[in-house]
């Protein structure tokens, strides 16, 4: 290239517009020297800034590099490392490891196992003439369980007993299977469902009598008999009368409640679960009859003073809400929330007695299963006004326990009064606290951190901490320092009104007055009826371990079904919550499924 062409340095560090003239007709571009020198300079300029970005963002790259390393270094590989250690930590055992080597248990996981015992020393092995007066009866009315401390069968409790034990199963399975007691609460429920299905004909659509009592006494009796009497169950040398009731609507509703209730339980057998169902819609057509429609105990001087019952709406509620969990058949959901139904069990009225849950009444509890369905099913019209206000109703029962509104009162030491100043309380109290328990479980499941009492938030620790400090006073944590569970803790009642656990193994046959002597003996029992919750302390917190005050000290089917209830509610085995879904299994779904959606459309 000429000098000409050479540029001068004073051409450098600009860009300077590039003339092109257009000479000839096929518009040929003619380019000047000093134009292609411009040309030259600019793309030397451009590509040396290229390269000096480039080596920027090479440099950049390199130090970000070195940056992540080092943060890696300084706080990626501790963390891995420590998570490395962890994992290699040992591991818990297998599930069936622990039948060798158990995890530590919380008092009530201890007390559970006993209370669920005394269960078994009511079925005793003893009244193998029972109902051989009753016709129409295949094999007798052998079996089944003595109420508390005499040997009178009483099946009006009896039904609720099991109705709350299959509950408790339902909601509790995998605590029941992760302590080991699933099998046995199983086996307890069938021992007295097999037993209510032999007090009717169970395969029979319609029946006209039901056998409502085995054994028990009158009043003022002077002849032999369950009351006048204390013998063994197996020394029993006596008459013990079947009571049969032609109209009973509040025992047919408590027994179809037990059977269907049951049937859940059962749901993996298959064919015996089709038999409780069956059953509990013979008895819930007796229950249902216009001409059935009395108390059992109405006029039968063997129950009534007793077991008396105060109406039977409340098992049109109890029963409804729990055939209709068993079948699925929508005219029982619609029975349960009728207002007629709701008025004459007077669910729904501001009246203290109707917040306490018990064998007699059945509307509280009745509500929060039907709240239940109101949660998990929300099924809508026409059941929803109804299930809103026992929704409501059942908040304002929950309301009613605690302290700070003082609806109940308190003893001293702090345990709830639900018997109003009347004996044997503690089986209302745990019964207040499986509802208690369960409603918090309810919410949980549902994804609500608590409820309202009128204006006020009632978190779900609120509800448990009133569970516990309950259940803890009937473990021992009370004035007196005295357990009410016997067998469990160091001090518990030893004087229980009961007659098997009272008179000693010593090969003598006593007779009904001979026994008698056991009674008033203030000597301790000779054997121990592990796991039976006695009556309980007074309002003074006083408690006289007296045999022959069996307000004290005897023990019911029905109170300890409620402490098996509680305790498992409570218990840390396998966790909190309940199963949402297990109780519904036979309820199809309430709405018609979504249609799947069409196939993308293809041209």
């Amino acid at each position: 290239m000429s000098n000409a062409c050479q540029p001068s340095k004073s051409q450098y560090g600009f860009l300077q517009t590039i003339n092109i003239t257009p000479l000839g007709l096929h518009g040929i571009q003619v380019v000047t020297c000093e134009a292609f020198l411009l040309s030259y300079l600019q793309f030397k300029i451009m590509v040396s800034s290229l390269l000096e970005c480039n080596f920027m963002r090479r440099k950049a790259l390199k130090w970000m590099v070195i940056i992540v390393f080092i943060a890696f270094l300084v706080i990626g590989l501790p963390i891995i490392i420590i998570k490395s250690l962890h994992n290699h930590k040992s591991r818990p055992p297998p599930a069936d490891h622990y039948t060798s080597r158990p995890t530590p248990q919380d008092q009530y996981t201890e007390a559970l196992h006993k209370a669920l015992l005394f269960f078994n020393a009511q079925k005793w092995d003893s009244g193998l003439q029972d109902g051989a007066d009753a016709t129409n009866v295949k094999g007798g009315l052998v079996g089944g369980y003595y109420n508390a401390g005499d040997n009178t069968k009483f099946h009006f409790p009896m039904s609720f007993a099991m109705t709350m034990l299959s509950w408790s199963v339902i909601e509790y399975q995998h605590k029941y299977k992760s302590i080991k007691e699933y099998d046995h609460a199983r086996e307890l429920i069938r021992w007295g469902t097999d037993y209510l299905l032999r007090t009717f004909d169970s395969s029979a659509s319609i029946i006209d009598h039901i056998y409502a009592q085995v054994g028990g006494s009158q009043n003022g009796s002077t002849t032999p008999d369950d009351q006048t009497c204390w013998e063994r169950p197996e020394d029993m040398d006596y008459k013990r009368p079947t009571q049969v009731i032609t109209a009973g609507a509040d025992l047919a509703g408590e027994m179809a409640a037990a059977l269907a209730a049951a049937s859940i339980v059962f749901k993996d057998d298959v064919a015996y679960s089709k038999k409780l169902v069956q059953g509990a819609s013979t008895v819930w057509t007796f229950a249902r009859n216009a001409g059935k429609r009395s108390t059992y105990s109405r006029g039968n001087l063997f129950i009534a003073p007793y077991y008396n019952s105060t109406g039977y709406y409340d098992e049109y509620m109890w029963g409804s809400a729990w055939m209709y969990c068993a079948t699925g058949n929508s005219s029982y959901l619609r029975l349960a929330t009728y207002i007629g139904t709701a008025k004459h069990a007077k669910a729904l009225t501001d009246d203290p007695t109707q917040r306490v849950f018990s064998w007699d009444n059945k509307s509280p509890a009745a509500m929060l299963l039907l709240t239940r369905v109101r949660l998990f099913l929300n099924p809508g019209y026409p059941y929803e006004d109804l299930l809103r206000r026992y929704h409501n109703a059942t908040s304002i029962t929950m309301c009613s326990y605690l302290q700070r509104y003082q609806v109940f009162d308190r003893t001293q030491g702090g345990l709830i009064e639900l018997s109003q100043g009347g004996s044997q309380n503690l089986q209302f109290v745990v019964n207040a606290v499986f509802l208690a328990s369960l409603y918090a479980d309810y919410l949980e499941a549902a994804n609500s951190p608590g409820s309202y009492c009128g204006t006020t938030f009632i978190p779900l620790n609120t509800l448990r901490e009133f569970a516990t400090s309950q259940m803890d006073y009937i473990l021992g944590k009370n004035p007196m320092n005295m357990s009410y569970v016997v067998g469990h803790g160091d001090k518990f009642p030893t004087h229980v009104h009961h007659r098997g656990a009272s008179i000693p193994n010593d090969n003598i046959t006593y007779s009904c007055q001979d026994g008698v002597q056991w009674l008033y003996s203030d000597k301790p029992n000779p054997h121990n009826i592990t796991g039976a919750m006695v009556g309980g302390p007074d309002r003074l917190d006083k408690f006289i371990d007296v045999r022959t005050n069996s307000s004290y000290t005897e023990p019911t089917l029905a109170g300890n079904a409620g402490l098996v209830a509680a305790l498992v509610s409570l218990t840390a085995a396998a966790g909190d919550g309940v199963d949402k879904n297990s109780i519904f299994s036979a309820i199809s779904p309430l709405y018609p499924m979504a249609a799947a959606p069409s196939p993308p459309w293809k041209p």
